[in-house]
């Protein structure tokens, strides 16, 4: 037997027992080739090597694999489509990420002739349905996700049937079975505490989401190892709170820091919503931002700029490009002579940027020298 036959065997006898539930991955492992290059040999058999696409062949047929050829035709003909969720927006968020994103998304794929299919969802599971289902009907030749958690479902649910994605942020493990992009949330929080340490502040406070979320524990991990890299855990361990990420759960948290004793002399909040949150305490308590204690947010929303929030901005414009490309090239758009893909997937870190305002620069009439000796007074 040659080398395709001992494989097609091996996999026989463990094959599901209708030829409807073979999938697309099935053919795939059992040929010893990627889903694009099964793909390929039924959509476009020129792409690929005599070689290869004799052994794919001969696995679709022992498999009985009987891929939807309406589908195939409806995306052949149809507009080129990327789908994505639309999350819902809270009504007390200042920083509508997502928007940003998709923004960003729609532009870069305008550049290449393609479109972005935006869809609701109660959930994660009806979010997988709803891709599946889109795919399968040819509306979409791939699709995005968007808020990805530490062990989120939808990677494996959507690799098992075939669906070709791409995901703007990364589980907790298993990173290079699929193609994302994402940000150094870590980084950006770490560099705001730099940014307040060296203006002089020791008592730094963090305002997070509860533990769970993959964004949100990165963002209090840069916190954690950015202060015990200047030694000052020790003396802030109880100025990490957490809450929802609204701006009133804000508000709530930055007032319990300032009741504690040695209040924190600065904060760094996970979101502007929060951070906005966090400044209505201050002021209302009749500090000024700034001058009395500073506040650093992340996202960079609009909102930072108008209230004059010094804020981490997260380069959505080239995770828009990064995650655009990457679909042109999983679902063939791209692809090399042999019809295996060009290039490796896509596995991108960015690092984002600190935008400094008036909310963390020291008043000329407050000197820092004064801020851990006594505590804050209005």
């Amino acid at each position: 037997m040659g080398e395709g036959e001992n494989v097609t065997a091996g996999f026989r006898d463990a094959r599901p027992a209708s030829a409807q539930s073979v999938t697309i991955s099935d053919v795939a492992e059992a040929a010893g080739v990627s889903r694009q290059t099964v793909s390929n040999v039924l959509n476009a058999p020129d792409r690929v090597r005599a070689e290869t696409r004799e052994r794919v062949s001969r696995v679709i047929a022992e498999l009985g694999y009987h891929p939807n050829h309406m589908a195939r035709s409806l995306r052949a003909s149809s507009p080129r489509m990327i789908g994505c969720r639309i999350l819902p927006v809270h009504a007390e968020t200042v920083a509508a990420i997502q928007d940003r994103f998709l923004h960003a998304l729609a532009e870069a794929g305008q550049e290449c002739d393609h479109h972005v299919l935006l869809f609701t969802a109660a959930d994660a599971a009806a979010e997988t349905e709803r891709c599946t289902t889109l795919w399968r009907a040819g509306a979409v030749s791939g699709v995005v996700l968007y808020d990805i958690a530490p062990d989120d479902a939808r990677v494996s649910r959507l690799t098992a049937v075939g669906v070709p994605f791409t995901a703007f942020g990364r589980t907790a493990t298993s990173t290079e079975q699929y193609s994302w992009a994402d940000v150094d949330n870590a980084a950006g929080t770490a560099a705001a505490i730099d940014h307040l340490v060296a203006a002089g502040h020791r008592r730094i406070g963090f305002l997070g989401w509860p533990e769970g979320s993959s964004v949100g524990d990165a963002r209090a991990r840069g916190w954690l190892t950015a202060m015990d890299r200047h030694g000052l855990l020790a003396g802030s361990h109880r100025l990490d709170v957490r809450g929802a990420d609204t701006t009133s759960s804000g508000t709530r948290l930055m007032a319990e820091l300032l009741d504690r004793p040695g209040p924190p002399t600065a904060v760094v909040a996970a979101t502007d919503t929060l951070a906005v949150g966090a400044l209505h305490a201050v002021r209302d308590r009749g500090f000024i931002p700034g001058r009395d204690i500073a506040v650093v947010g992340f996202d960079d929303s609009p909102a930072a700029t108008a209230l004059g929030l010094t804020s981490v901005r997260q380069p959505i414009e080239e995770v828009g490009r990064l995650v655009m490309a990457e679909m042109l090239r999983l679902t063939g758009r791209t692809s090399g002579a042999d019809g295996e893909s060009p290039a490796e997937s896509l596995h991108r870190v960015l690092t984002p940027e600190l935008v400094v305002r008036a909310s963390s620069a020291p008043h000329k009439d407050s000197p820092l020298s004064d801020l851990d000796a006594h505590p804050l007074r209005p």
